[in-house]
C-alpha cells in the first residue's frame, strides 16, 4: 500500500490563549452574572433617563420625601386638602369639593367677580391638571371648576426637594459609570505607556522615572483634589480626567514589573537581533503581552474610582447639582435616613450591586488569564 492510499487525519484547529481564557471566563458563573449585571447597568444609565416618565431635575413640591410606592399619588385623603390649599391664595371660598373618578369638582364663591385665570392655581399644583371653569353664576361671583387628578408614581419615592429618586438613581448610574470609565481610561493610557517605557529601557532612565512615581505617591491625594477643584472648578469631566491622571501610579508599577520579566524573553531578544526599534518592540511585543494583568487591574480600578467619586461627592467636592451621582444621593440619604430611609437604601443598594459585579468580574478575569491555572 502506497502512502497516497493512507487516510489523512483531519487538521485540528488550535485555540489561542485569548480563546482559552474566554472559555474559562464563560464557565465562571459569578463572572458571567456580573457581566450581565454590568450590561444592565450600562443600558439603564444610557437609556433609562430618556425613557423614564420623570426627569431627574423636575421638582414636585407637593411630594417631598414621599415613601416608595407602586400605587399612584395623590392619595384619596390628600385630594380635597390639596385643592383647598392650592386655591387658598386665590381670594375665593371653596364651598364644595367632590371627587368622582379622576376628576375633582369645586364650587367657588367670591366677594367680587371671579377671574377665569383662577384655573392657574390648580394647574400649578402637582396634584391637578387641565383645570377649567365649566359654569359661572349670573353675577360672576360664583363658579364651578373642574380639574383632572394628575396621577404620579414614584417607585423609589422622592428626595428632600421632591424629585423622583428612581430618575436620579438612573442618571447617577450614568455619571458614575462615565466617571469610572473616563478616569480608568486615562490611567490606562498613561500607566501602560509610562510603565512599559521605564521597564524596557531600564538603567538610569528606569530609576529616574520610578523615583518620580515614588514622589507622587508621597503627596496626599486630598491635596490633589483641592488643587483640581481650584483649577478646573466644578467641571466634572475635566476634574476626573485629572483624577485618572493621578490614579495611573499603580498601573505604571504593575506594567513595569511585567515588562522587566518580558524584556529578557526570547522573542524580545530575537526582535532586537533583527534590528526592530524599541518603540516597535513595545508596541508589538511588550504591551500586547501585559494586557492580561492590565485588564484585571482595570476591573478593580473602576470600582476604586467610583468609590473615590462617591467620597468626593460626599464631601461636596465632586458632582454638583442639578447633576447627581451615587455618592451625592448617599450623602443626601444619610442626612435624611431617619424620616426618609428610602433615600439612603436605594442608592446604597445600587452602588453595592455595581461594586460587587465589578469585583466578581475582576476575579473571573484573573482566574481566566492566570497562566498558572491553565
Amino acid at each position: 500500500m502506497t502512502d497516497a492510499a493512507l487516510p489523512t487525519a483531519p487538521a485540528v484547529a488550535g485555540r489561542s490563549l485569548w480563546a482559552t481564557a474566554l472559555r474559562r471566563l464563560m464557565r465562571n458563573r459569578a463572572a458571567m452574572v456580573s457581566l450581565v449585571v454590568l450590561a444592565l447597568y450600562t443600558l439603564a444609565g444610557i437609556v433609562g433617563p430618556m425613557v423614564w416618565p420623570h426627569d431627574y431635575a423636575t421638582v414636585y413640591s407637593n411630594y417631598v420625601k414621599v415613601p416608595a410606592s407602586l400605587t399612584p399619588y395623590p392619595r384619596a385623603n390628600t385630594i380635597v386638602p390639596g385643592a383647598e390649599r392650592a386655591l387658598a391664595r386665590a381670594r375665593v371660598e371653596v364651598d364644595t369639593v367632590d371627587v368622582a373618578g379622576e376628576t375633582v369638582t369645586l364650587g367657588l364663591t367670591a366677594s367680587r367677580e371671579i377671574d377665569p385665570r383662577i384655573t392657574r392655581y390648580l394647574d400649578r399644583s402637582d396634584l391637578f391638571s387641565n383645570a377649567r371653569i365649566v359654569e359661572t353664576g349670573d353675577d360672576g361671583r360664583s363658579a364651578v371648576m373642574e380639574a383632572d387628578i394628575a396621577r404620579l408614581t414614584f417607585v423609589f419615592g422622592t428626595d428632600s426637594n421632591g424629585r423622583d429618586l428612581a430618575a436620579r438613581i438612573l442618571v447617577s448610574i450614568r455619571i458614575s459609570l462615565m466617571i469610572g470609565a473616563l478616569a480608568t481610561g486615562v490611567a490606562l493610557i498613561i500607566g501602560v505607556l509610562y510603565g512599559a517605557t521605564a521597564g524596557f529601557l531600564g538603567g538610569r532612565i528606569d530609576g529616574v522615572m520610578m523615583r518620580i512615581v515614588d514622589v507622587l505617591y508621597s503627596l496626599p491625594f486630598i491635596f490633589f483634589v483641592i488643587l483640581l477643584v481650584v483649577f478646573f472648578g466644578r467641571n466634572v469631566v475635566l476634574m476626573f480626567i485629572a483624577v485618572g491622571a493621578v490614579e495611573w501610579l499603580d498601573m505604571a508599577r504593575i506594567v513595569r514589573g511585567q515588562t522587566l520579566s518580558l524584556r529578557r524573553r526570547e522573542f524580545v531578544r530575537a526582535a532586537e537581533g533583527l534590528g526592530v526599534g524599541p518603540a516597535a518592540i513595545l508596541r508589538r511585543h511588550i504591551i500586547p503581552n501585559v494586557l492580561g494583568p492590565v485588564i484585571i487591574f482595570m476591573t478593580l480600578l473602576v470600582p476604586k474610582v467610583i468609590l473615590l467619586e462617591s467620597f468626593l461627592s460626599f464631601l461636596g467636592l465632586g458632582v454638583q447639582e442639578p447633576l447627581t451621582s451615587l455618592g451625592v444621593l448617599i450623602s443626601e440619604g444619610a442626612r435624611n435616613m431617619r424620616n426618609a430611609p428610602s433615600m439612603l437604601i436605594f442608592p446604597s443598594l445600587a452602588l453595592t450591586i455595581l461594586l460587587f459585579a465589578l469585583n466578581f468580574l475582576g476575579d473571573g478575569l484573573r482566574d481566566a488569564l492566570d497562566p498558572k491555572d491553565r
